[in-house]
């Protein structure tokens, strides 16, 4: 954070960034807005401007990504600040558990943990000869912390370049005396590709260096975004194409599962109009009899399980490639079996069963975008 501080410090006076600082335009334009509200930072003295600096940008930073992430639909009940370890003397409870499991020592004048005994590669250094707590000593105390907050599982997500993290957080949850095969699960990221023209996009117009979240949103909305984001496994490396997202084509996959909500939804209008009761309990499964109907049935039986394997395997994704699975099965379904009658044709029972079981299907598209935070519209 003092790195982040004197940043936005060297910038609002026209300096160089420091080597080891932050850059991109995002630094300038939080400098502009700090300035805007708080000139007087300039009036303090350097040590004290560092500070300021820092202080205000964290706030303007942690409240643009709580923004982002509230019109992207993601909330969390809980955000943690780091600081609020060493507040709490979180770090000192830790550190005092681990030393009573044994797995605390003293060497070259720094604190340890014998993270060796469980797999890590070498052992891991919480205390700096010099006193001052390492990155880890943090991560260490997080843990222990969440654990002592009640939470079975700790869920951790991580990005691709930090693939050597695994064994330690592993070992972590090892030296605190829990299992490190259930107590604790890493799921490792990979790298998202932005296509745009056939031309793979490197640069945000915003930030100068890096795509956004937020940019990714304003370019194919939140929809598509969370979507394309959902229906890859987290650690396959994936390539968002802007023109296909941007489609309204059976080749944007966001698309076709809400078209065939929608589709089904007009259907079912329509049913009322013509007078089909909605006749649940009196559905005839026996009435069905045609190949398409039975695929339509035995897609439609999936749902529970997928439900239930996307859970227990943290695999989100199975549910979004369910729904394009049971869309397809769905407009073979309507294609190749008339749901409705014809002109004066008389309501027959094959009608009403088509039509409970195209209610069945709409429902399980509506939960199945639900549970991925999608919409589920009922006109396109």
């Amino acid at each position: 954070m003092d790195r982040f501080g004197a940043s936005l410090m060297a910038a609002a006076h026209s300096e160089p960034t420091p080597e080891d600082g932050y850059h991109g335009a995002y630094i300038q334009e939080l400098v502009i807005e700090i300035l805007s509200k708080k000139p007087e930072i300039l009036g303090l003295p350097k040590s004290d401007q560092l500070v300021a600096f820092r202080e205000a940008g964290y706030e303007l930073q942690l409240a643009q990504q709580q923004g982002v992430l509230n019109t992207f639909d993601t909330h969390f009940d809980v955000w943690f600040s780091e600081r609020g370890l060493h507040s709490s003397d979180a770090v000192a409870r830790a550190f005092s558990k681990l030393r009573e499991q044994g797995h605390v020592f003293e060497s070259e004048g720094a604190v340890w943990l014998r993270t060796t005994d469980f797999g890590d590669d070498k052992d891991r250094v919480l205390v700096k000869a010099d006193g001052e707590l390492t990155y880890f000593a943090s991560d260490t105390a997080y843990y222990v912390d969440k654990r002592s907050r009640g939470f079975d599982i700790c869920i951790y997500m991580l990005g691709a370049d930090h693939h050597g993290y695994v064994g330690r957080l592993k070992a972590i949850a090892a030296c605190a005396g829990d299992d490190p095969e259930f107590n604790i699960q890493i799921l490792i990221g990979q790298m998202v590709k932005i296509v745009e023209g056939g031309q793979e996009v490197k640069l945000s117009k915003r930030a100068g260096t890096i795509i956004t979240l937020e940019d990714i949103v304003e370019m194919v909305g939140v929809d598509a975004t969370r979507y394309t984001l959902i229906r890859y496994p987290t650690d396959t490396p994936m390539t968002m194409d802007v023109d296909i997202l941007k489609s309204r084509t059976n080749e944007n996959p966001v698309y076709y599962v809400q078209y065939a909500h929608a589709r089904i939804c007009g259907v079912l209008r329509n049913a009322a109009e013509v007078g089909i009761p909605m006749d649940i309990a009196g559905f005839d499964t026996a009435a069905l009899t045609h190949e398409r109907e039975n695929d339509l049935l035995g897609v439609l039986g999936e749902f529970p399980r997928v439900v239930q394997f996307s859970a227990e395997l943290r695999e989100p994704h199975r549910v979004a490639r369910y729904l394009e699975e049971l869309a397809g099965t769905y407009h073979r379904f309507y294609d190749a079996c008339r749901v409705l009658p014809l002109g004066d044709e008389e309501i027959s029972s094959i009608h009403k069963a088509r039509v409970v079981l195209s209610a069945a299907a709409q429902q399980v598209f509506a939960n199945g975008l639900s549970m991925l935070g999608v919409s589920a519209p009922e006109r396109m």
